[in-house]
């Protein structure tokens, strides 16, 4: 029979209070286990699933979304401010996920906590779900006492980083609808519609017009090469997945990213927001200064911008304010330097930091709006030149046959 993991709280010959986690068969056995070795048992319970149960469960687990993390960590902070045990918060955590994944999640840690481990040791296990932002803040709130207000804190960050991303697939939802028809509307015109006319052209016998030899000869491409060009695209854009993924591709994307016309200062002050805002969590949580500024660089998601973080620390490790080796960089905007100035003076920088990321995610929210309006007309005005193209190029050999036949 598998062995299944019990936590339980004991006292040991000493009189000592101890938890911890014991294997056995069943609970009977574990108390037994645990009676042998001269500990007297207060609570026991099944801890979390075997780990052959869990290998077979696996097929049926998804990973948790960015929506059901955050509600983890509101949860978690919520609990933890009303007051209860930390191994209380995972216990309650655990019965409450709707994720099995965020669940099984919550129970290891449960055990791991009850064993001595700090939670954010524990989570840190899991870093494909709790980033060195999520744990390094949480380790520095519990080493301060403030892990309810830190966890809160994180909770914040991690439901307006989902915000975030419902506003710009909100966004992105129409334009990609109206983006879809006009390709679709451009494949069917190519393959089904003009293949069915050129016959007609030909039989008319006359010289065409350049329109319509240049639609004849496209489709004509098309229809005799259609597995080259869709080799071609696949085999391109794979080749740039995979370039991307390298040092030299993700940097060389990011700087096109940022440069680009009318989405280039969307997507800077995004990051710029991003950082700000992930810089500001860390230090409220008591992260070191030049720690966090390591993380919030890698969590800014561009690569140019975190070239430009690590120069920032280095001449904060150097001795400099924070404000100046900003300012110098050249990449942070005056709002951001200014800002981190008077927090400096003060002593108050998270806040002068959310202030600064709540600025921009305003100023992120009216360039996204401004992109969409324009994008919208951008397509429809493409898609339409060329329908009228199409059009233009059937009608005049019609017209040309017409003025012979006179």
């Amino acid at each position: 029979m598998a062995k299944q993991a019990f936590a339980y709280t004991a006292l040991d010959s000493t009189g000592a209070r101890k938890t911890g986690v014991v294997e056995a068969e069943n609970r009977d056995t574990a108390i037994a286990q645990l009676a042998s070795e001269g500990r007297f048992v207060l609570e026991i319970r099944a801890a979390v699933a075997s780990a052959s149960s869990r290998v077979q469960s696996a097929g049926r687990k998804r990973a948790p979304s960015k929506q059901e993390l955050a509600l983890f960590t509101r949860r978690m902070a919520d609990l933890a401010a009303a007051g209860l045990p930390l191994d209380r918060v995972l216990e309650v955590v655990a019965e409450q996920s709707e994720s099995v994944m965020l669940q099984e999640i919550a129970e290891e840690t449960l055990v791991d906590v009850r064993a001595g481990m700090p939670v954010s040791q524990a989570l840190a296990k899991h870093a494909k779900y709790f980033d060195d932002v999520f744990t390094q803040t949480l380790r520095a709130g519990e080493a301060s006492g403030q892990f309810a207000e830190v966890a809160g804190r994180l909770a914040d960050f991690q439901e307006k980083e989902v915000a975030r991303r419902s506003q710009i697939t909100s966004a992105l939802v129409y334009p990609g609808v109206l983006s879809f028809t006009a390709v679709s509307v451009v494949i069917f015109l190519l393959t089904f519609v003009v293949p069915r006319l050129s016959g007609v052209f030909k039989d008319l016998g006359s010289d065409l017009p350049i329109t319509t030899r240049i639609l004849l000869d496209s489709t004509d491409f098309l229809t005799k090469n259609w597995v080259l060009v869709l080799g071609v695209l696949v085999g391109s854009f794979i080749g740039l997945r995979v370039w991307f993924a390298t040092p030299a591709g993700g940097y060389a994307r990011d700087s096109f990213l940022l440069r680009a016309p009318v989405i280039g200062p969307v997507i800077k002050k995004m990051t710029i927001s991003r950082f700000a805002r992930v810089l500001g969590t860390l230090v409220y949580g008591g992260v070191p200064i030049l720690e966090a500024l390591e993380i919030a660089g890698l969590s800014s998601g561009n690569r140019v911008f975190q070239k430009s973080a690590d120069i920032v620390e280095g001449e904060v490790r150097a001795g400099r304010p924070i404000a100046e080796a900003m300012r110098d960089s050249g990449s942070f905007p005056p709002v951001l330097t200014h800002m981190v100035a008077i927090g400096e003076e003060t002593g108050d920088l998270p806040k002068m930091l959310g202030r600064v990321s709540d600025s921009l995610d305003f100023e992120v929210d009216t360039g996204m709006r401004r992109l969409v309006a324009l994008v919208e007309p951008i397509i429809v005005l493409s898609m339409g030149a060329f329908v009228g193209f199409v059009v233009l190029s059937v009608l005049l050999p019609i017209f040309q046959a017409q003025n012979l036949v006179k």
